[in-house]
């Protein structure tokens, strides 16, 4: 198939174009523009290349040319070209003088590097030998692809046809997984038991008997009505061929693997990646990586330690408020049990989040200039069946570049015992307006950014700007007291996340003495609480985000009202912060600091 000719161009070739533009470029640069003109164009020809290796990435942005592609990211030749473009672009920043360049120039001169240079660190941590967790399940993401309910369109013959090219790749990488984990466990590096446990059915969901009960055969059974009957036959019958003949055997090939091989060599006696071979540093990267800050694991596991003392303190002034006579601990046994704050049906919870936002909605322009609001929409749905046990209460999916495809905030509605009606209001400022809906989208809309700034992102900035975005409900007037204490909940939960995160990876803890921890300190059901400490072994690191994010940004507004005093704006606050799209903590920090000597210049 040779529709997407140019995109193929090799990626030395393309490497080589940009090193040689680089060059003749550099020799005539004479000032701050030429040399943004430069770094423009070197952005733009990394950002092409590395859709181009990560093809699945440019789908989920909306950039359709290479959906007939998958990427292969396990294999040794894709890690080194992934890590040849990293140390080819970072060398080209050499040839610039920073000092010459604007602010916004200077801005993603620095986010660019700091990111080539985490990016080739990373390339030393053997993470490629453990690619299977319950978290981001390789074999979950691609059904939910096929499905049609995600990034993948199904709207033309052509994009069926793409699907059905991609599918026939599927193969190569859960085989290549294979082979990797088999590699992990010859150099003793392999995943906890326990999540493995927990992907297994994840896979073997999708081993179904009938073929018409599969995610992948889903698009032939939704055809759009332009397609002729001889058209539909013929993806029928291609459809029915990949996915019985190639797919579905390299599913069951993976889940006996694991079931077999795997699970027999997976870890039963420690949890974190501390406890592999060069763990220890390995998890240092991981803190500094998702926190853009040098605290270190010990440092954040105090910071944890007295967050959740703050907030227990915070959450017994709820208590009084709602006369509520008892300990702490009873309060969260109650709030737990309640039959009132249970809801009576997956649809029910549904609906209700879904006023909420609407609610919501109406309030944001006492916060944020409407200037502020991005143009995209988003819709609340339903987590899928075949994940929602393992999956987190909510995530957050950005809409696609070409407007076709809303921001979609996924609620998690299994076992609605763990998903008490107090939980809503934050999961929806965090997720969805002015949470994560906000940041991501109105980012991807600042065309004047260069696009690796428009669809990157720093977890400690986005995931910060959520837990921060559910402080806000109090002031938006939607939040009652069980809706506040919904929200120091989760504040609590991102706490508790700094101290369990650190104490697996770098502690030793053991998988009980996380549940026991977490039930200690929290209002919990241990649905919940078992996900979460099974998602922290999984992503190490990633839980620290929120906390660190968020601290520092209350910090600055903190910061910022006590300097600006009755010039301080909260919503030019927000704009402040939001204007130039995820950033590292430390340059938020000089930004924020930057506008309020401005302001007061001006004042």
């Amino acid at each position: 198939m040779m529709k997407h000719s140019v995109a193929r161009l090799t990626l030395v070739a393309i490497l080589a174009l940009g090193m040689s533009t680089a060059c003749s470029q550099s020799d005539e640069a004479r000032n701050g523009t030429q040399q943004a003109e430069y770094l423009n164009s070197l952005y733009e020809e990394y950002f092409f290349a590395d859709l181009q290796l990560n093809p699945l990435r440019a789908t989920f942005l909306g950039d359709h040319r290479f959906n007939d592609q998958l990427e292969n990211h396990l294999t040794p030749e894709h890690r080194k070209r992934q890590k040849m473009l990293e140390e080819e672009y970072l060398a080209a920043l050499q040839r610039v003088d920073a000092d010459a360049l604007s602010e916004q120039d200077r801005l993603s001169f620095e986010i660019f590097k700091r990111d080539r240079e985490m990016a080739i660190a990373a390339t030393q941590y053997p993470g490629h030998l453990m690619p299977i967790d319950q978290f981001y399940n390789l074999a979950g993401r691609y059904a939910m692809l096929a499905s049609g309910q995600s990034a993948q369109p199904f709207a033309s013959v052509a994009d069926y046809e793409d699907w059905a090219q991609r599918m026939t790749q599927i193969p190569g990488v859960l085989d290549q997984a294979i082979a990797n984990m088999e590699e992990g466990i010859e150099a003793d590096i392999v995943q906890p038991r326990a999540i493995m446990q927990k992907a297994l059915p994840q896979i073997r969901a999708h081993l179904v008997d009938n073929l018409e009960d599969s995610l992948f055969y889903a698009p032939i059974q939704n055809f759009p009505e332009a397609f002729s009957e001889a058209e539909q036959e013929r993806l029928r019958s291609l459809y029915q061929q990949v996915i019985t003949e190639e797919v579905l055997p390299a599913y069951a090939r993976l889940s006996d693997f694991i079931e077999t091989t795997y699970l027999r060599h997976a870890r039963s006696d420690s949890y974190g990646i501390g406890a592999l071979p060069g763990g220890e540093e390995w998890y240092e990267y991981m803190v500094r990586w998702r926190t853009t800050t040098d605290l270190s694991p010990d440092d954040i596991h105090q910071i944890g330690l007295d967050e959740v003392a703050r907030i227990h303190e915070a959450i017994e002034d709820i208590m009084e408020l709602v006369e509520f006579d008892g300990s702490l601990q009873a309060f969260f046994d109650f709030t737990q049990s309640d039959e009132q704050f249970i809801y009576s049906s997956r649809d029910s919870m549904l609906e209700d989040y879904r006023a909420f936002a609407a609610e919501v909605d109406t309030r944001t322009e006492q916060l944020f200039h409407p200037d502020m609001f991005p143009q995209a929409g988003y819709e609340i749905r339903k987590v899928e069946r075949f994940r929602e046990a393992s999956a987190s209460s909510g995530s957050y999916q950005s809409p696609s570049e070409d407007g076709t495809r809303p921001g979609i905030f996924y609620l998690n509605t299994y076992d609605l015992s763990a998903r008490p009606t107090w939980a809503k209001g934050a999961l929806v400022l965090h997720e969805a307006a002015p949470g994560h809906h906000y940041q991501i989208a109105l980012q991807r809309e600042m065309e004047h950014l260069p696009r690796f700034r428009r669809f990157g992102g720093e977890t400690a900035f986005i995931e910060g700007w959520g837990l921060y975005a559910e402080s806000l409900g109090g002031e938006l007037g939607v939040y009652g007291p069980y809706d506040e204490f919904g929200a120091l909940v989760a504040e609590l939960w991102r706490s508790i996340r700094l101290v369990v995160d650190t104490g697996i990876h770098a502690h030793g803890w053991s998988r009980a003495e996380v549940l026991d921890y977490m039930r200690a300190n929290a209002p919990v059901a241990d649905a919940r609480a078992i996900s979460e400490a099974e998602r922290f072994m999984a992503l190490p690191g990633q839980a620290l985000a929120y906390k660190i994010g968020q601290i520092e940004i209350r910090n600055l507004r903190e910061e910022a009202e006590a300097a600006l005093g009755e010039a301080f704006d909260v919503r030019d606050f927000h704009r402040e912060v939001l204007r130039h799209g995820s950033l590292p903590l430390s340059i938020l920090r000089q930004q924020i600091e930057q506008w309020v000597t401005t302001v007061q210049a001006q004042a």
